[in-house]
């Protein structure tokens, strides 16, 4: 496709985008519209806005990267995001969140823990995690979307990096939360659409139906690179050999990190509080999972499928043909698809990106204005708001340094240290806030302190992956882990963490009294 149609195709976008961002910007006139979006949101809108939100580059990028590694053992993710992410999140945690948020006009997730138990220590604190810890997540997603933009375009990542960054930054500040599901429900619909074709086209061009492609994936497990055999890998096809390194990196850390994560993530909770009535978050759920099951599902099977693509073109499978996990799927659609697909298919990627950062930002702004700021000084709405895109602004910045600052092959870990933490550090309590009313303000607070330090105690001292290039064990004890026995150093920080923070809510919450 030639430079000006490209052009069009990226301008079309960008003005919808930047429409829709208007059409918030005009009907937000108060923080509740800002934060919320006033808790009148149509629930298609809600329910595409939430699997926008869920599915970012990294799942996309990062993840089908992954699919292309170890193959289709991370289908389970597939079916843990959409049964956890979605059935489990909207029927059992949606409902009364939206009920509760409505009843202590909580419009952020952690107003909604402070406010249950009247402690503003804990709402504080939840927001500190969440303005502290979210950059890390928000640099993948940055970093996917750049890396796309740099592969399709050709042109210098450091370009595309502030290209992507501004374009966000512009809609997400003036907006608030009604520009974010606007622009995020038309990515959604663009991301269902160029993921149904990716898998159909890519079976066409493997010449192949989908029985025999999948048989034919299963005979080159001869293929399997060897330093990825001798962690474990038994083919494209098949699981990990169990209790291998690689399988407890596919299991622990990207399927139960990243599955069970999604259920304690911020910017997803708030969005049971946008709808009106239970009955319209109901509606969601089909929604929601025919969105996730298309494009999760597609981008899993397609970099799993793409080894055979890349050794009937290149002789080689995808890992031996490119050194970087990241840059699998990009390099994949640029060469293996139409030249209007990939186009088409840079949109998805960008949708993907932007509506995942949008709320990432969005979310880590209420967090330093609405729930730090506004406590702490007793402020209006008005300066409320104010404070907030600014905070929004400081968001983006600090994401955009990080972003420079990652290595490679870090896309879908970073979304699982990121899960990992919040449900290690937000699950308990938030479960607790919705049916365990035996909970003290004690036991939530101790809880939320127990999972965090757990988290960074095991990524610093424990987890190889994390410890050995930050060096903080190395530099402390001389020895780069605390534990270099297999398997402890390949089981992810959340097997530690969780337990600790269920355990602390439990006994805390049982020896203290009830307020």
């Amino acid at each position: 496709m030639s430079t000006f149609y490209l052009g069009l195709i990226v301008l079309v976008y960008m003005l919808s985008l930047a429409y829709l961002g208007y059409l918030g910007y005009k009907k937000t006139t108060s923080s509740d519209d800002y934060l919320v979006g006033g808790r009148q949101m149509n629930p298609i809108v809600m329910a595409l806005s939430y699997g926008a939100t869920f599915i970012s580059a990294s799942a996309i990028v990062g993840f089908g990267g992954v699919a292309a590694a170890y193959g289709m053992g991370i289908q389970w993710l597939c079916l843990l995001n959409m049964f956890m992410g979605v059935i489990i999140a909207f029927i059992i945690f949606g409902r009364p969140t939206r009920k509760l948020g409505v009843l202590y006009n909580a419009a952020t997730f952690p107003q909604l823990l402070g406010r249950r138990y009247h402690s503003r220590a804990i709402q504080i604190f939840a927001a500190a995690v969440i303005f502290l810890c979210m950059p890390l997540y928000a640099a993948v997603v940055l970093k996917g979307g750049a890396v796309f933009l740099e592969q399709i375009f050709h042109i210098d990542f450091n370009i595309a990096l502030l290209i992507f960054t501004l374009i966000v930054a512009s809609y997400v500040i003036a907006g608030g939360m009604k520009g974010v599901m606007y622009t995020d429900a038309y990515q959604a619909v663009i991301m269902f659409f160029c993921m149904s074709f990716l898998l159909v086209y890519l079976y066409k061009q493997l010449g192949m139906g989908f029985t025999e492609a999948n048989v034919a994936l299963g005979n080159i497990s001869d293929l399997v690179p060897e330093k990825f055999s001798l962690l474990g890998h038994q083919g494209w096809t098949s699981m990990p050999k169990s209790g291998s390194p690689q399988w407890y990196t596919l299991v622990t850390s990207l399927i139960l990190g990243v599955g069970i994560g999604c259920l304690a993530q911020p910017q997803l909770v708030v969005r049971f509080m946008t709808v009106k009535s239970t009955k319209q978050l109901n509606r969601g759920v089909f929604i929601g999972c025919l969105f996730l099951i298309i494009t999760v599902g597609s981008i899993y099977h397609a970099g799993a499928l793409s080894n055979l693509y890349f050794l009937k073109t290149e002789g080689k499978v995808a890992t031996e043909l490119l050194g970087d996990i990241d840059k699998i799927i990009p390099y994949f659609i640029n060469h293996a698809m139409p030249s209007w697909f990939s186009a088409l298919f840079m949109l998805c990627i960008l949708s993907a990106s932007m509506s995942t950062m949008s709320s990432q930002f969005h979310t880590m702004g209420a967090a330093a204005g609405a729930d730090i700021y506004a406590p702490l000084t007793g402020n209006n709405q008005k300066n409320t708001t104010r404070v907030v895109r600014i905070a929004i602004l400081f968001s983006i910045a600090v994401s955009y340094i990080i972003c420079y600052l990652l290595p490679m092959n870090i896309i879908a870990r970073g979304t699982a240290i990121f899960m990992g933490v919040c449900a290690s550090t937000f699950l308990p309590a938030y479960f607790s806030v919705l049916y365990w009313k035996r909970a003290t303000r004690s036991g939530v607070l101790f809880s939320m302190w127990a999972g965090l330090l757990a988290s960074l105690f095991a990524l610093a001292f424990l987890h190889k992956a994390e410890a050995v290039p930050f060096g903080l064990c190395k530099l402390l004890f001389g020895r780069d882990l605390l534990i270099d026995v297999f398997p402890w150093f390949a089981i992810d920080p959340i097997i530690y963490a969780f337990p600790v923070s269920v355990i602390t809510i439990i006994v805390v919450s049982l020896l203290t009294k009830k307020e």
